[in-house]
């Protein structure tokens, strides 16, 4: 219950977060851009298409926060990570892996008999 109440607050404070960045980008164009530039006033909205316009402008490849690709900095130190480790070490860290993170690719039936898709 507590967690379902932290992700609701989250979601919230996101929203706040938005709603505040856009007021303050509307209030700021609108003081600056029509006396500097002789340029138009804007609405809310029009503030809020504007920073969505910039963000898929000039974030790259119109991500929302993932940059795509392979983050290599990432990989090179799981490969260190890996290749320092004994091969046992290894199997068992993939075994705890597996264990983990695989649990969706079992059947009901699989369950029953020990056995596994992985």
């Amino acid at each position: 219950m507590k967690r379902g109440w932290k992700i609701f607050g989250f979601i919230l404070l996101g929203a706040l977060f938005i709603v505040a960045v856009t007021y303050v980008t509307m209030l700021l164009w609108n003081w600056l851009v029509p006396v500097l530039f002789a340029g138009p006033v804007i609405t809310y909205w029009q503030a809020l298409g504007l920073l969505a316009l910039s963000k898929i402008l000039f974030s790259g490849k119109g991500s929302w926060g993932h940059r795509g690709g392979c983050d290599h900095n990432r990989a090179s130190a799981w490969k260190n990570r890996l290749s320092s480790m004994s091969p046992e070490e290894r199997d068992a860290f993939k075994r705890k892996l597996k264990d983990k993170w695989c649990q969706f690719d079992r059947t009901d039936s699989d369950e029953k008999t020990g056995s596994s898709n992985v």
